[in-house]
């Protein structure tokens, strides 16, 4: 599997590098689309802007979905203030105090990008007294803009108004010792192993058994991701987002998580059974965990009224919403996982 985790790492960081938080990630789903055609499968995307994917398979009345989002934080901008920085609404979870002092791109609809930087209003250590205990609140905080602005009339002058996109820099290094750190690895790192097991049933030429199809939604960050666009006949569906690292759970960045319970509750037991079984089966790196605070594409398909089983896995990542870890181990097992999940493992 060495050469299919290489191609992960590096589809990966390519798609790092494409700005995508929820709302605007037609760039994004443009390159997975060429990305799926190069492998030789042929992508549609969806009215809402996402991507299926149909792999091949033989029992179409049993079809397995397999779910990852392309979608990531970031923020909008709702006031450009009177010194003419920008006041920002996140899209997602992002948290303010994970954000400060992060480099930015202001993505405006008429007259092309600018970068800033997004700062504790008054950020200057030297003149405010109070920066240690401020508490980092989005009202509390701006966009700096690089652009000589000193009022809102400035900055209008640029073409900057309110609901233009703000994409915070993902900051992908990759070291030498196998780890990636990268902001918004939830979820294209998933991404990333979606397309290396498509590379992987399509050069080793493995026919499943069941009718594989993957989903990249791009609405996951804020609720509806897997709400629609279930295909015909698929009675499974498994999200591969991003495993949960952290104090109580079992899982780090060198296993593949499988989750037996959300926020929103449990897991389809004879999923999260035979997850088991096939990883035991193989020998892989894995763990078990309760992910407190969390919810998955998978949730939202089945409280849009689908009927399915559903599942969810992961590569280990650390850190989730702030600046991510994860290494080429946890992308690995998850790889190794799903093939021998849906009967397809061979030997490398």
């Amino acid at each position: 599997m060495k050469k299919y985790v290489d191609y992960i790492m590096d589809v990966t960081q390519k798609l790092l590098s494409i700005d995508s938080p929820t709302g605007y990630t037609a760039n994004a789903v443009e390159f997975i689309c060429k990305e799926y055609e190069s492998l030789g499968f042929v992508p549609t995307v969806t009215v809402k802007g996402g991507v299926i994917v149909d792999l091949g398979g033989e029992d179409k009345e049993d079809g397995l979905v397999l779910a990852a989002h392309t979608d990531t934080l970031g923020g909008m901008v709702c006031e450009i203030k009177s010194n003419g920085y920008l006041r920002l609404s996140p899209l997602g979870g992002m948290n303010p105090n994970n954000g400060e002092a992060e480099n930015v791109k202001i993505i405006t609809k008429n007259n092309g990008i600018y970068e800033g930087t997004f700062q504790l209003d008054n950020a200057s250590i030297h003149v405010n007294g109070d920066y240690s205990d401020a508490k980092r609140e989005y009202k509390d905080m701006e966009v700096v803009i690089d652009e000589p602005v000193k009022s809102e009339e400035d900055t209008r002058k640029l073409g900057i108004e309110n609901g233009d996109i703000v994409c915070f820099d993902p900051r992908t290094r990759v070291t030498e010792s196998g780890y990636i750190k990268s902001r918004f690895l939830d979820d294209k790192l998933s991404v990333g192993i979606l397309l290396g097991y498509a590379k992987y049933l399509k050069e080793e030429q493995v026919q499943p058994q069941k009718r594989i199809y993957h989903h990249i939604t791009v609405y996951e960050e804020v609720g509806h991701g897997g709400a629609a666009s279930l295909p015909a006949g698929v009675t499974e569906m498994i999200s591969v987002d991003m495993g949960c690292v952290g104090d109580g759970l079992k899982c780090d960045e060198h296993l593949v998580s499988i989750c037996a319970k959300d926020s929103r509750g449990p897991y389809n037991y004879e999923v999260v059974s035979n997850l088991m079984a096939a990883a035991k089966r193989e020998k892989l790196g894995y763990a078990v965990d309760v992910y407190p605070y969390y919810g998955s594409d998978v949730d939202c398909t089945l409280t849009a009224g689908y009927d399915i089983r559903h599942g969810l896995i992961g590569a280990g990542v650390y850190a989730s919403h702030g600046y991510e870890r994860s290494h080429r181990d946890g992308v690995e097992n998850t790889l190794k996982l799903i093939a021998a999940y849906t009967d397809t493992l061979r030997k490398s």
